[in-house]
């Protein structure tokens, strides 16, 4: 049985509960109010219905048609100065945003660009896309970033939700990018350009560096350090970047005496694959002297390699990698390599694209950019 304090309490609970019901009542009739009345005074449009101003709004605030509110949201020269004021003022007291995307649809832009990295875990492609965003920020625009995974079919799909995003150009980071997809864009009259793997195209504007060059820097610098049996881990050869860098490899060491093919081992382009291509070397080549790595993350893991089998580097093998990351500078030793012009490469391809974007001038040009070999105590000379 409940006793009469019990009865007490559940009528206090009833009597809360019908409080409570009667206070959103009321509030919810003065929002309808304010939802359903004219307003006069357009600092309370919607705001007591969580709804935020249009473009609607800030024309009758200002006086002025819809298509005079977007003359100035575009920056059009041909709005009388007093009326522009008017609309200022209006787009402040609502604190009105315009929508990207509708500007995009009547300017054609939408101050936005995609870059499309294959693996943004790789150090390079960081420093790659700090040099697209630093120039993309200086010129008031924003970059959307996606990683593919190196996968043409992720590609694809980026392209076909980047395209119903209206974004003004992309920069895709790939050697999956298919020609129809190139094609794709430039029948929408996107523009896009290709870094660092892109295909050997003049359909667009490609921007690399000069790779067998800076192949045949390193292994010329090995054999200049005392290497006569020099090995190669080679990245995918599905990159042109990987191929290129192999070819300048076989042009140094082909006419070698003793030079073998078996002197080479893949890898793929990480860390943990150096590491298994060392294993793979050594086992067939116990007495090479020199390591050219197609990229500074395979050259780590060689370093590692080398380490736990108890080979001194440099005075037993010297190694060499590709590409000049930071990592290079922390390993020990720190890791001589051929240093890309990374930042400077993404500044490039963002600067060639918002001059398409501005001129609607595409140069389909193959652009390749100097390296630069940075010596240090991997490949420094020493007892052997």
């Amino acid at each position: 049985m409940y006793s009469e304090k019990d009865k007490l309490e559940s009528e206090n609970v009833i009597d809360y509960i019908y409080i409570i019901k009667r206070l959103i009542t009321y509030i919810s009739g003065i929002c309808n109010t304010k939802c359903n009345n004219v307003v006069t005074d357009y600092r309370e449009v919607d705001k007591g219905c969580g709804q935020m101003a249009t473009i609607k709004d800030v024309a009758r605030l200002a006086g002025v048609s819809v298509a005079t509110v977007s003359r100035v949201i575009n920056q059009k020269d041909c709005v009388n100065p007093e009326t522009a004021g008017q609309v200022l003022k209006a787009i402040e007291q609502l604190q009105y945003e315009p929508n990207a995307v509708a500007r995009g649809l009547a300017g054609k832009k939408t101050g936005t660009i995609a870059l499309i990295l294959p693996d943004i875990s790789n150090p390079f492609f960081p420093a790659l896309a700090r040099g697209v965003e630093d120039v993309a920020h200086k010129k008031g625009l924003t970059v959307i970033l996606g990683n593919s995974d190196g996968l043409g079919l992720k590609e694809s799909s980026y392209i076909k939700i980047l395209k119903k995003k209206y974004v003004d150009g992309i920069i895709f980071a790939s050697n999956t990018i298919r020609q129809e997809d190139i094609e794709f864009l430039r029948k929408d009259g996107i523009p896009m350009v290709l870094l660092d793997r892109g295909v050997n195209t003049a359909t667009c504007p490609v921007i690399r560096s000069k790779n067998r060059e800076g192949a045949r820097i390193a292994v010329q610098h090995l054999m200049e350090q005392g290497c006569r049996r020099i090995a190669h881990i080679y990245g995918p050869q599905k990159f042109i970047t990987a191929r290129e860098r192999l070819l300048g490899y076989e042009e140094v060491v082909g006419g070698l005496d003793g030079y073998s093919p078996s002197l080479m081992a893949p890898g793929h382009f990480d860390i943990e694959s150096g590491r298994n291509a060392v294993e793979q070397l050594l086992a067939r080549h116990p007495n090479i002297d020199g390591i050219f790595a197609g990229n500074d993350l395979m050259a780590v893991g060689a370093l590692k390699a080398l380490h736990e089998r108890g080979i001194r580097v440099p005075e037993q093998v010297k190694v060499c990698g590709y590409d000049g990351i930071g990592l290079t500078e922390i390993t020990e030793p720190e890791l001589t390599t051929v240093a890309q012009p990374i930042y400077e490469m993404g500044a490039l391809a963002a600067r060639i694209l918002l001059n398409e974007i501005e001129s609607g001038i595409s140069e389909n040009t193959i652009i390749e950019l100097e390296v630069a070999l940075i010596p240090r105590k991997s490949t420094q000379k020493g007892d052997t």
